[in-house]
């Protein structure tokens, strides 16, 4: 009897643990509502790399992340709603960026604050946006690019 009670406290706890490892390795963020906080949109050609979840930065500090993306069927654009943390102001003037952590890294959305005085309130939209850019296609019209040069240059 002691036996099979020990074994069940070693599973609680092994089980326990595992939860723990979960809420740690997801930042806590997928199990709990985003509190203290308000929402923004953005539409951008392309969202590749970004997922619900991803973060939201400005100045290389997180300071939200993505709520929900959804293809706009009147502008073939892809909407995105994203939270921020309250106390952070983003001016109207701000430009969305979808930027890359580096040539294998991931993808997150990038805020880049305006000059302005007038700041966004909750449920706006920032109008000015830079969707994802491709690095398969970077690198094949740069290929393409040069064979050409090469035989303008030859050519000559």
């Amino acid at each position: 009897m002691a036996g099979s009670t020990t074994e069940v406290l070693t599973g609680a706890g092994v089980l326990v643990a595992a939860i723990g490892f979960l809420v740690y390795a997801s930042g806590g963020e997928s199990l709990a509502p985003a509190r203290g906080s308000y929402e923004l949109r953005a539409s951008f050609r392309s969202v590749e790399g970004v997922s619900v979840g991803t973060d939201v930065r400005m100045a290389g500090v997180k300071i939200g992340s993505v709520t929900s993306l959804e293809l706009n069927p009147q502008t073939f654009f892809a909407d995105a709603r994203f939270t921020v943390r309250d106390g952070i102001v983003i001016p109207d003037d701000s430009t969305a960026v979808i930027a890359s952590e580096g040539l294998l890294g991931g993808a997150f959305l990038e805020i880049l604050p305006g000059g302005s005085p007038n700041d966004l309130q909750p449920g706006a939209e920032i109008e000015d946006t830079q969707g994802a850019v491709s690095v398969i296609a970077l690198m094949m019209k740069f290929v393409g690019g040069s064979s050409g040069d090469a035989g303008a240059a030859e050519a000559q």
